[in-house]
């Protein structure tokens, strides 16, 4: 019986030491694909595609893929694993925000590999950055500029069919904490009068997380569930009159703060 502890033992250590390995690997090719990707690829797009709308589809479709591609390789290296539940919801969904919780660095990556539009809220002095600033013009991302230049921009996008994803924490979420939203998505849902499609993420070990370190892995290979919930209209807390736009998005964040609850799922139903 001692002899098959120690030969766990050193079953664990291995795998541990692997997925530490994969891990890098994976990082290193994601590094690699999305620097080739933004020099080559996306740079044909933006010369050979007139059609700003066109390009912006094409450009979507392909970090989709990519992005399909990487979550399947670190599923067969045994960095990961991941479960979605009700992506029909999105699929059928258009003109409309979608809300998250953010547990991890890769929340962006499950989702945007899902959404068949993703138009992400990203920081204006990313497109200073020489790397990004190419991905965020042929994407048509949306950047965090001042409200009555980024609330006309994302109406616009809402009224194309596209779907906004925020993450309104801001930040990634520190393990063992209540997740705490801001107001910034009940503000454009409400001042857009869009719908608000909720997401919740749930990983059953941290990984990847805000203070935690790419090296810094679990014990044993984590899961992540991403479950695709309920749509609210912002329309019903437009109705009440005698609400401010103020209280309005206050009770509208309580909501979503409410509803996301990333629980673990103990269902076998996935997609």
């Amino acid at each position: 019986m001692e002899s098959i502890a120690h030969a766990h033992e050193r079953s664990s250590l291995l795998n541990r030491i692997w997925r530490i390995f994969a891990t890098g690997f994976c990082f290193i090719i994601f590094g690699i694909g999305g620097l080739l990707m933004s020099t080559f690829w996306f740079s044909i797009l933006r010369l050979t595609v007139r059609n700003q709308q066109q390009r912006i589809i094409l450009t979507q479709n392909s970090i989709r893929l990519s992005f399909q591609c990487f979550l399947q390789f670190t599923r067969f290296t045994g960095v990961l694993d991941y479960q979605f539940y009700g992506i029909e919801k999105l699929q059928k969904d258009g003109g409309c925000i979608v809300v998250a919780n953010h547990p991890s660095l890769l929340d962006y990556v499950f989702l945007a590999s899902l959404m068949p539009r993703c138009d992400c809220i990203v920081k204006q002095s990313l497109l200073r950055n020489p790397f990004m600033r190419g991905v965020i013009l042929s994407a048509g991302y949306i950047p965090n500029s001042e409200s009555n230049i980024l609330l006309p921009e994302c109406k616009d996008k809402l009224d194309q069919s596209g779907m906004i994803l925020i993450f309104p924490e801001g930040t990634r979420t520190t393990p063992g904490e209540e997740i705490h939203l801001q107001r910034g998505a009940a503000n454009i849902a409400l001042r857009c009068q869009a719908d608000i499609r909720l997401v919740a993420i749930h990983c059953d070990q941290p990984m990847l997380t805000k203070q935690g370190k790419w090296y810094n892995i679990p014990p044993t290979k984590p899961l992540f569930q991403i479950v695709i919930k309920e749509k609210i209209s912002a329309m019903d807390y437009i109705a009440d009159g005698d609400a401010s736009p103020a209280i309005a998005a206050r009770r509208l964040t309580q909501i979503l703060n409410q509803k996301i609850d990333p629980k673990p799922v103990q269902t076998n139903e996935k997609q």
